[in-house]
């Protein structure tokens, strides 16, 4: 029985530096075991956002280019009329 209780005195008590040290082990250890999972979240969320930039970029330059297009067929309808229609005798 002395044994018992000398045993339970020898023990210090844990000091903050300790127990700091403790708490950073087990972030560590949670980190390490839920790497791969977060690692895949994250390709995924820049893969959606990849796609997204991709799509908006794509949509303004046809956008633009379908503008440009259409003032192309704009010009070329009002030298047509103004110059009235093409034939034979006046070309």
């Amino acid at each position: 029985m002395a044994e018992r209780g000398a045993e339970g005195a020898a023990k210090p008590p844990m000091t903050e530096a300790h127990k700091h040290l403790l708490r950073r082990r087990q972030e560590l250890d949670y980190w390490k075991k839920n790497a791969e999972r977060i690692r895949r979240g994250n390709v995924r969320t820049g893969l959606a956002i990849a796609a997204f930039v991709v799509g908006v970029f794509s949509y303004t330059i046809m956008s633009v280019k379908q503008e440009r297009i259409m003032e192309e067929i704009d010009n070329e309808a009002r030298i047509h009329i103004t110059r009235g229609p093409r034939t034979g005798a006046n070309s």
